[in-house]
């Protein structure tokens, strides 16, 4: 018997605040990248020491946003992480 997978996808925006570094851009897209995940949304702004930044996708597998914020969370500087959750937009066959 093979495994349930969910192929239902969502709206996801990652919101962050992390310790200004000049490496910091790099490392937060990766876990994206890795997995073939195209940002539809990016606001990145500094705010003294702290770079801002919110990285958003409309339809993200469900399995990978997980996976994600725990990639986020482990990059070094990280002061905080929200993650925001919108509905499923489709269904895959």
């Amino acid at each position: 018997m093979s495994p349930v997978t969910d192929h239902s996808f969502q709206a996801v925006q990652f919101e962050l605040a992390a310790d200004a570094d000049p490496g910091l851009l790099p490392r937060l897209l990766a876990p994206f990248a890795r997995r073939d995940l195209v940002l539809d949304r990016v606001k990145i702004g500094r705010n003294g020491a702290l770079i801002e930044a919110v990285l958003a996708i409309d339809e993200m597998p469900s399995e990978m946003v997980h996976v994600v914020e725990g990639n986020l969370r482990q990059l070094v500087g990280v002061r905080r992480l929200t993650v925001m959750l919108g509905r499923a937009t489709r269904q895959a066959a």
